[in-house]
């Protein structure tokens, strides 16, 4: 072999044995002791999403009713308003207060809702049955006083609204007779005509007020036919404990005053319409809610909430109606708001003439859930309930 070939070989050979030894020390640095990374934030997939909360609504009535369902209704619609993805909402509306009543909330629990609302009187036994049988999920009766471990009742002092009106009707009435068509005899309703004769006798004591019953919460021609009774008997101011417009609409064909009930009604009857009690379930149901988002929601427990909590009002009282008489319904409003003023409180005496309240006594929430009486002035004795 040439020299020079011989150098070149030498010399490529020398070459590769270096490179081959650079190739394996850096090998070796690598196994060695690798440098550890910065600290931060481990790597991970995006958080997932809670699932929303599902939340049913059972209606005893038609939500177009314009009183007692529309009012509810509204409060659902504030709570989507409130906790927007949150919450996922349904109802059923006209959901007899009967055994099938049992069936509707099986099958609210059965398509994955976590708080059920059942919104009259007559679903108190139907929803502690399927309670006792669905722990898992949150039962709110309204108007009830049957409890259980997942299981609470919530109510509106309704009767705070019946004495404002009562103050209006008894500034404006003519013949000085009252009429209330009235639907189931259970203390709320009682209690409502009551105080409304209460609040209509705390202007004018010559006061007395008629009463029809139809029996139901929601059925426009009884109450249409009740409300023309009442007119037909002497009486020029309508009030009702039922849940549609029918008897602010007789007034109005028939010439007479009326209030709205549970919401505000005016549309319906602008002639007769004196003002609307009205019922805002929406502070009690965003509680409600927020309660059970934050696992916070308590069964068990009993709720009355009235003008005070902002649950209660009297609103859109007619121009006509004078100013003295509005006067005193701000006042009183003023007074349930701050504690300074109390409806049942005594001298008061049952339709009997006996002493049911004594002077300067005022009656608490146990007397007032049992009240099956009528005070003086209403005429005519109180059915049996149900």
């Amino acid at each position: 072999m040439h020299s020079n070939s011989k150098r070149s070989l030498l010399k490529l050979g020398s070459l590769a044995a270096i490179a081959a030894a650079a190739a394996l020390a850096g090998c070796g640095k690598k196994d060695e002791a690798p440098a550890a990374p910065a600290a931060g934030p481990a790597a991970s997939g995006p958080v997932a999403k809670a699932e929303p909360l599902k939340i049913a609504f059972a209606y005893v009535g038609p939500v177009g009713d314009g009183g007692w369902t529309f009012a509810h209704d509204n409060a659902r619609k504030a709570v989507e308003k409130e906790f927007g993805d949150k919450v996922i909402t349904s109802y059923v509306e006209k959901v007899p207060e009967a055994a099938d009543a049992e069936r509707v909330f099986r099958d609210m629990v059965g398509q994955g809702n976590k708080l059920i609302f059942g919104t009259t009187f007559g679903y108190m036994e139907p929803m502690l049955k399927v309670a006792a049988d669905s722990p898992d999920a949150k039962f709110e009766h309204a108007t009830g006083y049957k409890t259980a471990p997942n299981m609470r009742t919530y109510d509106s002092r309704t009767y705070e609204g019946a004495y404002m009106a009562g103050v209006i009707a008894g500034g404006m009435t003519k013949s000085n007779t009252l009429g209330v068509v009235a639907s189931i005899p259970i203390p709320e309703v009682i209690r409502n005509i009551n105080s409304f004769t209460l609040g209509a006798q705390s202007v004018n004591p010559k006061i007395k007020t008629k009463v029809v019953w139809v029996n139901e919460w929601f059925n426009p021609p009884k109450e249409t036919e009740a409300a023309t009774a009442l007119i037909n008997g002497g009486a020029d101011v309508l009030m009702q404990n039922t849940d549609s417009s029918a008897v602010l609409q007789t007034a109005e064909k028939m010439g007479k005053r009326a209030f709205g009930w549970d919401s505000d009604m005016t549309a319906y009857g602008p002639k007769a319409h004196l003002g609307s009690a009205i019922i805002n379930w929406a502070p009690y149901y965003i509680k409600s809610v927020g309660e059970a988002l934050e696992g916070k929601w308590t069964g068990g427990t009993s709720t009355w909430w009235g003008v005070k909590e902002g649950a209660i009002d009297m609103v859109s009282i007619a121009t006509d109606v004078p100013a003295e008489t509005k006067a005193k319904v701000d006042a009183v409003k003023a007074g349930l708001k701050d504690g300074s003023f109390a409806i049942w409180k005594g001298p008061i005496l049952g339709s009997d003439g006996k002493e049911l309240i004594a002077k300067d006594a005022v009656a608490d929430d146990k007397f007032l859930s049992g009240v099956n009486f009528y005070v003086k002035g209403v005429e005519g004795k109180v059915p049996s309930g149900k």
